[in-house]
């Protein structure tokens, strides 16, 4: 008897479990396909209004990739924790959609809250700007605020509007930065550097309390060319006078004395804004180029650039064809190692790079590049996976962004062909390497260290300890040798002399304009001659071949996630409410922890950089 009933709990346990399993599997078949229905019909096209102006308002810097990881990234974006950022790329592909689009009758530009952008970047906008307008309709510009970066997109505008409260604030360009050498000997720590190149000055806020004179020669002229193709872009856009921006921005005092302290009555009177007007009035101006809005008669029918772009991408795809030149974005910092997006790493880029290497439909490769450089090993990591395409054949041309400077020059020069634009800043060829060393403030308050080893070269890496003669001697070789090798490559790649490579390095910064007279790159040209140069040495005709992105890509299961945060958004529930806001002590450690990453993130692992201080302002 008590076998029987042994036998039968236990196959009731096993059916229990089986059951258990079922429902288990059943629930997660049902999770599944509810993920897909929704996320086929969030991918529905949105519905279009018939006639609207299409609203561009960029957010935060213009850059040519958006920082971090792509789940992470539209994930914080969902929550309403993604720092603003837009894309150069998302911007001039809205206006060539619109371009031939019936639906959209004009363009607003809503340029307040756009952030600092390189000249070439806004460049290639204001020249999609003035593509568009050919279509014959209008371009309206408007802000409360006009940044520097902001007017020069606006200066492309049919019609220019600004609140009668709002300001111009053109200030022209400028390098500045912080200098800790004292800082660094009253905390007694020996900053032990390393460079070769007299203009390489990314050290110097370690070695020194303010900008060397080689380092304000290099940079005045930097900012000076820049300042002066700003002003000449604007003028022209406007059909100002010459001289009228420098005027405004030198004698900026005198002009709103004049006009009894308005600052906006002032930018009116030099011919900065073509009219002051309310957010009604200016409202009024747009529903006469678009029509009302369908449920709000008090606005004009508007469609916005993400929504738009979505709808557009959507119906009409990518421009991807059996034969393709591919593009890869190599943007900010170069690091050893995978690297999230925004950021370039040696292996993450290279395997990118690859991708490019085994897809048979990719015939050329154009490497956009955007970066200060880095670190040298992983450059030279990058630059050997584009040696291997160009041994298979498929030929790679470099086209810079706003800056291509040190290791963004390594990662450049050895393309096909190297296209800059005029505003590019590049150059920068050196090298430095740095290792502080804290013994002294450890002996300060009664710390010591002391050891053996069996070579003279034990311990020596240990931050505690003085570095030795003999370890600073091998130490400055290896950036002797790294910069002997990096001039050299480049002498052999633009088939130059080696003294003329060095004349023109030693960390000096250049424009485009500079470097194409140097003989740095071959031609000034934009993104778009880059591609259809890769597509000419790939022996592809005009009209044959697509685009093809390769980029960091979301996995399905992300995909999927990302896809019930949207549509559970969509419902109107607020996903962001399930995150709490950072508190002070968490949003002062973020603040210092970006303040730190400048030097914290580098890991090269022989410690020698080419990075450049390009800021410009």
């Amino acid at each position: 008897m008590s076998n029987s009933n042994f036998l039968v709990r236990l196959i009731s346990s096993i059916w229990t479990g089986v059951d258990g399993v079922r429902k288990v599997l059943h629930l997660l078949l049902l999770v599944t396909l509810f993920l897909v229905f929704f996320g086929a019909i969030s991918g529905t096209a949105p519905i279009l209004p018939q006639q609207a102006a299409l609203v561009i308002q960029p957010a935060g810097p213009l850059v040519e990739q958006l920082d971090g990881d792509p789940y992470e990234r539209a994930l914080a974006e969902l929550l309403g924790d993604a720092p603003p950022q837009t894309l150069v790329q998302d911007v001039i592909d809205a206006l060539a959609f619109a371009k031939t689009d019936d639906r959209i009758s004009a363009v607003h530009l809503e340029l307040s809250v756009l952030g600092g952008s390189g000249l070439s970047k806004l460049r290639r906008i204001g020249e999609a700007i003035d593509d568009f307008k050919e279509s014959g309709k209008p371009v309206v510009a408007s802000a409360d605020y006009f940044s520097q970066a902001g007017y020069y997109l606006a200066a492309h505008a049919d019609e220019l509007y600004m609140h009668p409260d709002g300001i111009v604030f053109l200030q022209g360009y400028g390098g500045f930065r912080s200098y800790y050498k004292d800082a660094i000997d009253k905390l007694r720590v020996d900053w032990n550097v390393f460079r070769v190149g007299t203009h390489k000055s990314f050290v110097e806020p370690y070695t020194r309390m303010d900008m060397s004179p080689e380092d304000r020669e290099s940079r005045t002229r930097l900012i000076g060319q820049f300042w002066t193709m700003y002003q000449e872009d604007v003028e022209a856009a406007r059909g100002l006078e010459e001289g009228t921006v420098d005027d405004f921005a030198q004698n900026l005092v005198a002009h709103v004395s004049a006009a009894n302290g308005d600052i906006a009555v002032a930018a009116h009177e030099i011919g900065l804004v073509d009219e002051l007007v309310s957010r009604a009035e200016l409202r009024a101006v747009l529903k006469a180029y678009a029509g009302e809005d369908a449920d709000d008669s008090s606005t004009y029918s508007a469609v916005h650039a993400g929504d738009y772009l979505d709808n557009m991408r959507l119906l009409h795809g990518r421009d991807v064809q059996d034969e393709n030149v591919a593009i890869v974005v190599a943007a900010g910092t170069i690091l050893n190692g995978t690297q999230p997006s925004g950021t370039i790493g040696g292996d993450s880029t290279g395997a990118l790079l690859r991708r490019a290497l085994s897809d048979d439909s990719v015939k050329a490769v154009v490497l956009r590049v955007d970066s200060p450089g880095g670190s040298v090993f992983a450059s030279e990591v990058i630059a050997h996976e584009i040696q291997a395409l160009q041994m298979a054949g498929k030929p790679v041309v470099a086209s810079m962004g706003s800056v291509a400077a040190s290791g963004g020059y390594l990662i450049s020069v050895v393309a096909d062909q190297v296209f800059a634009s005029p505003a590019t800043v590049t150059g920068s060829i050196g090298v430095f390497g740095m290792f502080p060393t804290y013994q002294r403030t450890l002996d300060a308050v009664g710390v010591a260290t002391d050891g053996v080893g069996t070579t003279p070269w034990a311990g020596q890496f240990r931050p505690d300890r003085e570095m030795s003669l003999p370890m600073k001697e091998l130490f400055q070789l290896v950036i002797n040798d790294t910069y002997d090798d990096f001039i050299s490559d480049v002498a052999e790649q633009r088939e130059m002399e080696k003294d003329i490579v060095d004349s023109v390095a030693q960390g000096q910064v250049w424009t485009g304009q500079d470097a194409l007279e140097h003989g740095l790159i071959d031609a000034l040209g934009t993104y778009e001659d880059s591609i259809r140069a890769a597509a000419q040495l790939a022996g592809l005709a005009e009209g044959d071949y697509g685009q093809k992105l390769i980029e960091t890509k979301l996995t399905p299961t992300e995909q999927m996630v990302l896809e019930f945060f949207a549509l559970t958004e969509r419902t109107g529930f607020d996903v962001a409410a399930l995150v709490n806001g950072p508190s002070a002590l968490e949003s002062f450690a973020s603040r210092l922890e970006a303040l730190l990453a400048g030097l914290s993130q580098f890991n090269d692992p022989k410690g020698v950089y080419s990075h450049c201080f390009c800021e410009i302002d």
